[in-house]
């Protein structure tokens, strides 16, 4: 049985009001919610600071930078998992999902290669217990592959693996609806000539045709058998998320026009945006503000995606920006992304849930992270 802890005196943010009250934590859950502070000796003041629920993180790649820090450069595997897991902790992630790719495009690229080892030391990492968030995996599969669906099949029932989302980054849909973006992009990130760039081009398309739809739609209904949330990337169109929910998926990442986002709110699709949209005040390949979306009603989750931090800023963010209220702001990175994953047990300041939460500190609009716990034990 663990202690009791008492948190005071803080600016608590439940799924529909933000109060000062006081927590009181008992076996890792929050077992009573007071408004108010504690006259109680042994309460911890947290002098007025936001105290939030733990954030809860669907999509982020950012192991893949710790895993390979620079192009050519392998690093420790054990170590990345640590230094990404101290990362994600620190922006007040308490569970988080690595996204794991499957069917690397990059035609420099060793992602598949780095894929078992990548799972082990995430997995080997958790079972000693040297982890402090919580960590899941996301299977992203990118459908113009020839080897993702057996990859994908070899992957599926590891026991961390709950979340999976299928994409096809080919040119001349989607997030790529311009080639010439689609080229500006790929060439920049893979330092392709104008001629790799020609047969890269030509090489993704044609495997797009070949293998697209027979792996979205193999992957999906395995997924759906196992009771694994399924996410669909870059819905550009009201086509594209018919043919989404017409497959059972609930969540759709990155719509990339305003019609796809009015379109899944119409069909019971989650609406997951990136938080550096948020932070940077709008998309980096040019498509639908998520803040947009926001002030329309049409945002249910943020992912940090490539930058952690953006998770919490880009809540108050929002709320600042009088796109919504705190609270709904905050729900968008902790209940609404626990919920969309099949996870009860957290996301939301209630009674009886995991003592999962950040003590956040605002300083001139910017919340800056002061303690996190997990399961009423402190973190960071």
């Amino acid at each position: 049985m663990s202690a009791e802890q008492i948190l005071s005196n803080a600016r608590l943010v439940t799924a529909d009001r933000v109060f000062v009250g006081t927590l009181v934590l008992r076996d890792g859950l929050i077992a009573e919610i007071v408004e108010g502070p504690s006259r109680l000796p042994q309460a911890q003041d947290l002098n007025g600071d936001f105290l939030l629920p733990g954030l809860v993180e669907l999509h982020t790649d950012n192991l893949e930078k710790h895993m390979t820090p620079r192009p050519g450069v392998d690093w420790p595997s054990t170590s990345a998992v640590l230094s990404h897991d101290a990362q994600i902790i620190a922006a007040g992630i308490t569970t988080v999902f690595d996204a794991v790719s499957i069917g690397d495009v990059n035609p420099k690229g060793n992602r598949m290669k780095k894929l078992p080892g990548m799972l082990e030391a995430i997995s080997s990492a958790c079972d000693a217990g040297l982890t402090r968030a919580e960590h899941r995996l996301h299977l992203r599969c990118e459908l113009c592959h020839p080897d993702t669906l057996s990859v994908f099949r070899d992957l599926v029932e590891h026991p961390l693996v709950q979340l999976v989302s299928v994409m096809d980054h080919s040119p001349g849909q989607r997030q790529f609806v311009l080639e010439s973006k689609y080229r500006e992009y790929y060439m920049g990130k893979y330092n392709l000539t104008t001629t790799q760039m020609d047969e890269f081009v030509v090489l993704q398309m044609a495997n797009s045709r070949e293998y697209s739809a027979r792996h979205r739609a193999a992957i999906v209904e395995h997924c759906l058998a196992l009771g694994l949330s399924v996410a669909s990337h870059d819905d550009a169109t009201l086509a594209h998320v018919e043919e989404s929910a017409g497959y059972g998926m609930s969540i759709a990442e990155f719509p990339t026009t305003l019609e796809a986002a009015r379109g899944c709110q119409q069909l019971g699709m989650k609406v997951l945006m990136g938080a550096p949209n948020v932070v940077r005040g709008g998309s980096h390949s040019g498509n639908v503000a998520a803040a947009d979306l926001a002030a329309e009603g049409l945002l249910d989750i943020l992912s940090s995606d490539y930058y952690p931090a953006s998770l919490l800023q880009a809540a108050f963010l929002l709320a600042s920006q009088s796109k919504c209220d705190l609270a709904q702001a905050v729900r968008m990175v902790t209940l609404a992304p626990a919920r969309a994953a099949g996870l009860s047990d957290r996301g939301e300041i209630a009674v009886g849930l995991r003592a999962d939460l950040v003590q956040a500190r605002n300083q001139g609009g910017l919340p800056v992270v002061q303690q996190v716990w997990r399961q009423a034990k402190r973190v960071f």
